[in-house]
């Protein structure tokens, strides 16, 4: 086989279930903004087929779905910039999932640690779609030829996956058609923590709702939820080596650090040794700083679902511009008949 070129893309996206957070935000939203540039073609997708591999009420997945495109819009999301769209108006996605269905091996599949977590003891009462969801996950990144996706450490066993479905399925039929996608983790806060137990992810699922920023709350609210975060009674360390064991310290110091374009280093040289009392405001206001607008926008983008709707159906046909083809050259590798 030739070395196949692949054009520099990056693809991700995130699921509308729930309400956005801090943690899709910081893990995810505003890397996809500052990937936005010459280096890369840029794709970025409301994966609403994968949310429904648990029950959604329709009128709430229609909601979330137009929020999530509004938190993208409001972060920086550039529709001239980027393809913006949501899956399931691109039905390659689905159609690719199933070739990679046959593709993917059982055995990857049971290794997939998300589908433990999340189907804990009741394995068997879950959805075939909780199950294959890598599958179509890898789907949504090769339909594009995507080179690269940005993603927190619970994302990076996807794709590898990824990587798997694309190497076999080029091995299996003799062509380099999929790139071996690279998954991009870097810079402070890839995993934002939960602001009650910082051993836990941040959720839109938490029972409360004081553990997570929700990219909906106002100013007042961003506030107070930081001040009444969970610490531990020691003052920051003097070195950063001196947040290990420290999981609620080691949260706001990652979270000041992602926020202020700084590292957890340069944190811990400027507030090593402050107290709570005094470091919990200074992350409050510069939370307030930089979300408060994006919720703002948000709020006014929401009033206005026409207009979203218009955004992700444009997205959409430019989307399918990309992915038509992929899909059609596929069946062919795989000999569909086709007219």
């Amino acid at each position: 086989m030739t070395e196949a070129k692949f054009t520099p893309r990056v693809f991700s996206g995130i699921k509308p279930s729930g309400g956005l957070t801090l943690g899709n935000y910081l893990g995810a939203i505003k890397r996809f903004v500052g990937m936005q540039g010459p280096a890369f073609e840029t794709i970025y997708c409301v994966v609403d087929l994968h949310a429904i591999t648990v029950w959604q009420d329709p009128v709430d997945l229609r909601n979330a779905t137009r929020e999530v495109a509004a938190g993208y819009l409001a972060a920086g999301i550039d529709p001239a910039k980027s393809v913006l769209f949501n899956q399931s108006q691109v039905h390659e996605h689905a159609e690719l999932g199933w070739i990679f269905n046959c593709v993917a091996r059982v055995g990857w599949m049971n290794r997939m640690t998300q589908f433990k977590e999340k189907a804990g003891a009741n394995a068997e009462k879950q959805s075939l779609g909780l199950y294959a969801y890598p599958s179509l996950m890898a789907a949504d990144i090769l339909l594009y030829h995507a080179t690269h996706v940005p993603v927190g450490e619970d994302q990076k066993q996807h794709v590898e996956l990824t990587r798997d479905i694309a190497a076999k399925f080029n091995h299996d039929y003799k062509v380099d058609f999929f790139p071996l996608t690279t998954p991009v983790i870097d810079g402070p806060a890839t995993r934002v923590m939960n602001l009650r137990d910082g051993t836990k992810k941040m959720s839109k699922s938490g029972e409360s709702d004081m553990e997570r920023i929700n990219m909906t709350d106002d100013a007042d609210t961003i506030s107070k939820k930081l001040k009444k975060a969970r610490t531990d009674a020691a003052p920051l360390p003097e070195k950063v080596e001196g947040l290990e064991g420290r999981p609620e310290a080691q949260n706001l110091v990652d979270i000041f650090a992602a926020l202020s374009d700084m590292t957890p280093e340069a944190v811990i040289a400027e507030h090593g040794g402050a107290g709570w009392g005094t470091f919990k405001p200074l992350l409050a206001d510069l939370a307030v700083e930089k979300l408060a607008p994006i919720s703002g926008e948000m709020a006014r983008l929401m009033a206005d679902p026409a207009e979203i709707d218009r955004i992700l159906g444009q997205g959409a046909e430019k989307a399918r511009a990309i992915a038509a083809p992929v899909l059609k050259r596929t069946y062919d590798i795989v000999g569909m008949l086709r007219n």
